[in-house]
């Protein structure tokens, strides 16, 4: 091996040793900042702040080192994928330690542990987020592409989880003093956030290992109206028609008719769209976590507010509000809701994807 080879190898582990050390920084940072809080222990979460600065001072040395590392080798291929990575996942740590640090703050101010139901859930999370990130930084340190794989997956579940709790917390009778619900309400989305980094800590290991860019995100959209027997259906068919690769789309009513509306079925033909063995359904059939798991929720007929007065944490919602679907067979009114759908749907697509979604 030649000394520019040496060199180069030097150099990538000095990088490896000090990403597996703030790794190791940011993971202690969370387990201080529960415990703290778990314990009451002001004194660890007043630590836990300060040690801040130690994770802060090893973001800048991987940077500076990154940009030596470029302006010496001037990488390509594998080791510039690597190092585009180490970039990212620095900041991801970074931001893990200042997740950390609100935690921590927030135990600080509390007058004892949370307990109860609330406190359970917390513990649990907790437990669930520091794993998740322990197999990340793991990951990631090892390079290994399909630890990663498997570890993103938790993130999903842990979505849906905080969903729940978020809910809980607004109708739980534990929540005797305000500034506490929000303080724990607080940490609850921080542990969230940290879940989120754990992820793409595992999406800058797979692009270093492979090359292989994120996926683009997969919204989940309901489309919901009265009776389901007409526009919340056409809005599904248009999307599902036009674009497939963005979303996973239903439809729903406020109540269910006995039977998609046989001209909107006979519009659809026309337009190569079989909807003929489509049944329609209610809002009341989807589970909770059906629910929770859309993204956006979209009303065509009255206020969204009116379907679901208490929309999940996460769902946005929007209101089109066409009014009332043709009663006869009148094509020609069709085709104007079909085209009005049509442009709310591209417009919305392009603000989930940008401009020329498909």
């Amino acid at each position: 091996m030649g000394h520019l080879e040496e060199r180069l190898e030097r150099d990538l582990k000095d990088i490896h040793d000090r990403v597996a050390k703030m790794g190791a920084q940011a993971q202690e940072a969370v387990r201080y900042a529960v415990q703290a809080l778990q314990t009451g222990d002001k004194k660890l979460a007043y630590a836990t702040v300060l040690n801040d600065n130690p994770i802060n001072r090893s973001m800048r040395e991987i940077d500076n080192t990154c940009h030596r590392f470029f302006a010496i080798h001037i990488p390509t291929g594998g080791h510039l994928r690597l190092l585009s990575s180490v970039i990212r996942a620095n900041i991801e740590l970074e931001r893990i330690g200042d997740y950390a640090v609100t935690i921590a703050r927030e135990a600080a101010q509390l007058s004892q542990p949370p307990s109860g139901g609330l406190g359970k859930e917390l513990d649990r999370i907790a437990s669930e987020t520091m794993n998740m990130l322990q197999l990340a930084i793991s990951a990631f340190t090892e390079l290994n592409a399909e630890s990663a794989k498997s570890t993103m997956t938790m993130a999903k579940e842990m979505e849906h989880n905080l969903d729940i709790v978020y809910t809980e917390m607004m109708e739980n009778d534990e929540r005797t003093k305000v500034e506490e619900i929000l303080a724990i309400f607080v940490v609850f989305t921080q542990l969230k956030r940290v879940a989120d980094q754990a992820k793409n800590l595992c999406e800058d290991t797979q692009f270093a290992v492979t090359g292989e860019q994120k996926t683009p995100k997969i919204f989940n959209i309901l489309f919901v109206d009265e009776d389901n027997s007409s526009l919340s259906q056409l809005a599904e068919a248009i999307a599902r028609m036009n674009y497939p690769n963005i979303g996973n789309y239903r439809s729903a009513g406020r109540v269910k008719a006995d039977a998609i509306n046989p001209q909107l079925v006979k519009f659809l033909e026309e337009k190569g769209i079989d909807y003929a063995d489509t049944l329609p359904t209610t809002i009341d059939q989807l589970t909770p976590k059906e629910i929770s798991d859309q993204h956006i929720i979209v009303s065509l007929q009255g206020e969204v507010e009116s379907y679901l007065p208490r929309m999940p944490f996460h769902t946005s919602a929007l209101t089109w509000g066409l009014g009332e679907a043709p009663e006869d067979e009148d094509f020609h009114e069709y085709e104007s809701i079909y085209r009005e759908l049509a442009i709310l749907i591209k417009d919305l697509m392009e603000l989930l994807r940008g401009e020329g979604a498909s």
